[in-house]
């Protein structure tokens, strides 16, 4: 036991001093692998620092071989592009000095046709001029140019004049109609566009705008531009006039003919509006008459408004017709011009192309003033009546008239708003002459209507109110224009005084009436001095009834009455009472007729007695009396004349009831006495005899 035990560690060291060995030995083969591979490496290594070397050596020889023939050949290029560029500027060169020849040909032929080749042409030559001056400035070769740019640039500009003569044409009036008119039963208007020049045209003739401006520095072209402009801007204007001349007249026709075939909707069509004129006043005298209004022709001073020539009517729809077509054309005008005018130009062209035609209508309008100036002092406050629907029209037009006219001039602005002013003023005083003339108009017998019927001044005056409607607001602006309130007594307000323009509306309402009432006022002063001419105040009162009765139906019928009544609220009721005045004034010239019927010195008696002779002439002079008057009286108002089938009717029937039931009521009373052997020459007429005879005064047909 105790040998075994001895043994095994000894066996032990043994097995563990082989591993070591074991792995001693692979270790010393592992290093020697190592060793023999790094001895390889280094071999190799070496081998290629050999191979690289010997690299480095030849490229240093090919480097050496190579680099002087690429300078060599680099130096080459470098001469080849120098000759080229020689070559390229000596022909450049050599161009400028066959410019001229190469362009005769084509500047002398001109422009026309062939714009585009032609400005190629001055645009070679323009380069030979700028290398010539910049290079050679003494060359006789520079002047030759010069007169080729010269001559090149006249033409355009002999182009340019050209183009715009041969292609500037009036505008056809019946196209400027269409572009004016206002359909007032389109709600979308269909804006008619003025062609003035045509497409290819207006773009050569900017072509050469613009070239001239930026080459040419040359600006007579605009000047040229504006006078051809001018020209057909007021031929186009008077081409209108002169198609109102021959053809509203006869058929009436004031708008283009085109209107009514473009709308096929509606081919019936009215005409547009026609500004208001003294026709008017003939419809409504016209009117009256057939209403039984109307009265005779009386002296008056005042011109009557019957009869006017409708020449002036045209005259007037013409001028303010002409007025829009201004606005129009002038529109359309400065449209064309921005496309073909440098724009610092372009208001100063537009300012000088519309004078022409715009003094032309300025000085029309001054003739008109002038024209209705004269006739104010003839006493002709008709001629008024032309002022208003030129003056209307212009003042609702000045708002696009000024925006036409931006940018031009003060002393062109201020045209309008002085013929404005002027027309103002004139009418403002015709107004004022013709209410002062209402009051004078002189009391002249052998002038006053034998049948007491409507004077002419009364159908007149009212004829003439009856114009301020159509042109109310025009006539109080008139009036306020030339502040007539203190003449009116009219308490202003202070927002209202600062100048015309700040005139309410309603102020300039209450003026007109105000106004209205004064000539009603003057009129009724004036028929009532006028009345006092009869020695019958019988008729003195049909007289007055009938102009009063005039007055107040034509107030109504018209409306005038809503004017008046804005400062008098009793008008009507006033001119009633009036009328029921003369009504009343009128029946007591039967009271010398009846007077006779009443129980005056009438014999008291008993049925059956016999009377005396005292009393039977008493009866006896009141049948005479009555039938005396009762003749003398139907044959003196049978002459007389109430045009007013209404109050006709009432005058007859009030004055039958009252002479017929006295004459009745009479003759009851005498029915049982016997005052004559001979009845039948007392008692000649029945009490229908006598209605008869009543019912046919104031009628001269019967």
């Amino acid at each position: 036991m105790g040998i075994t035990s001895r043994m095994i560690p000894t066996e032990d060291a043994s097995a563990r001093k082989r591993e070591i060995e074991e792995k001693l030995k692979q270790e010393q083969e592992t290093l020697s692998f190592i060793r023999e591979n790094l001895e390889k490496s280094d071999q190799l290594t070496k081998g290629m620092v050999s191979i690289l070397s010997s690299f480095e050596s030849r490229l240093m020889q090919l480097e050496n071989s190579i680099i002087p023939v690429h300078k060599q050949t680099e130096n080459l290029q470098r001469l080849q592009e120098n000759v080229d560029k020689t070559l390229s500027c000596m022909d450049h060169v050599i161009s400028y000095y066959h410019v001229a020849k190469d362009t005769d040909r084509i500047i002398r032929e001109g422009p026309t046709g062939r714009l585009d080749e032609y400005l190629a042409c001055i645009a070679k030559i323009q380069k030979a001029v700028e290398y010539f001056q910049d290079n050679n400035p003494d060359s006789p070769e520079l002047n030759t140019v010069k007169a080729r740019f010269e001559k090149g640039k006249e033409l355009l500009e002999a182009e340019f004049r050209s183009l715009l003569t041969r292609y500037s044409k009036p505008v056809p009036p019946i196209l400027i109609l269409d572009a004016i008119s206002v359909d007032e039963e389109l709600e979308v208007q269909e804006e008619v566009v003025l062609e003035h020049l045509p497409e290819a045209v207006l773009q050569d003739i900017i072509c050469i705008a613009g070239w001239l401006v930026e080459y040419g520095r040359n600006q007579d072209f605009m000047n040229v531009y504006f006078q051809i402009r001018s020209n057909q801007l007021d031929r186009s204007i008077k081409g209108l006039k002169d198609h109102f001349r021959k053809n509203s007249a006869s058929s009436g026709i004031l708008y283009s003919p085109a209107i009514q075939t473009k709308r096929k909707d509606t081919p019936t069509k009215k005409a547009p509006k026609r500004p208001g004129t003294i026709r008017k006043a003939q419809n409504l005298l016209k009117q009256y008459s057939q209403h039984g209004l109307d009265g005779k022709k009386g002296g008056s001073n005042l011109t009557p408004l019957e009869g006017k020539d409708d020449v002036l009517d045209i005259e007037i729809d013409s001028y303010i017709h002409c007025i829009s077509a201004f606005v129009k054309l002038a529109q359309s005008e400065y449209a064309l011009l921005t496309e073909i005018i440098p724009e610092h130009h372009q208001k100063k062209t537009f300012d000088s192309l519309i004078q022409e035609a715009l003094d032309n209508l300025m000085l029309e309008g001054d003739n008109i003033v002038s024209a209705a100036r004269r006739a104010i002092m003839r006493h002709d406050y008709s001629a008024v009546l032309t002022i208003f629907p030129i003056l209307r029209h212009l003042k609702m037009n000045k708002s696009e008239f000024d925006s036409t006219l931006q940018g031009t001039a003060a002393s062109t602005k201020n045209k309008l708003p002085t013929l404005i002013t002027s027309m103002e003023t004139i009418g403002a005083k015709a107004l004022e002459e013709f209410a002062d003339s209402i009051k004078n108009d002189p009391d002249k017998e052998y002038n006053m209507p034998k049948d007491g019927t409507v004077h002419e001044l009364t159908s007149n005056a009212i004829l003439f109110l009856q114009q301020l409607l159509d042109f109310h607001e025009t006539a109080g602006a008139m009036l306020a224009s030339q502040v007539l309130g203190d003449t009116y007594n009219i308490p202003l307000d202070p927002r209202e005084t600062s100048s015309a323009s700040s005139y309410t509306s309603d102020f300039n309402k209450r003026l007109l009436s105000t106004y209205i009432c004064k000539v009603l006022g003057n009129l009724q002063l004036n028929l009532l001095s006028k009345s006092k001419v009869y020695e019958d105040s019988a008729l003195s009162a049909i007289f007055l009834h009938n102009n009063y009765n005039y007055i107040l139906k034509s107030l109504e019928k018209s409306e005038l009455i809503q004017l008046v009544t804005v400062t008098q609220k009793k008008a009507e009721t006033s001119y009633r009472e009036l009328i029921e005045q003369q009504i009343q004034m009128y029946q007591r010239s039967w009271q010398k007729v009846t007077e006779h019927l009443t129980d005056r010195n009438m014999p008291v008696f008993q049925p059956g007695t016999k009377l005396k002779d005292k009393e039977r002439q008493v009866i006896k002079d009141k049948f005479k009396g009555f039938n005396d008057g009762l003749e003398e009286l139907c044959k003196i108002q049978k002459g007389w004349a109430i045009p007013d089938k209404e109050q006709r009717d009432f005058i007859r029937q009030a004055q039958k009831k009252v002479v017929s039931d006295a004459y009745r009521a009479f003759l009851q009373r005498c029915a049982n006495i016997s005052f004559t052997k001979n009845p039948e020459k007392y008692h000649k007429y029945r009490p229908e005899e006598v209605e008869e005879m009543i019912e046919k005064l104031f009628d001269t047909s019967a």
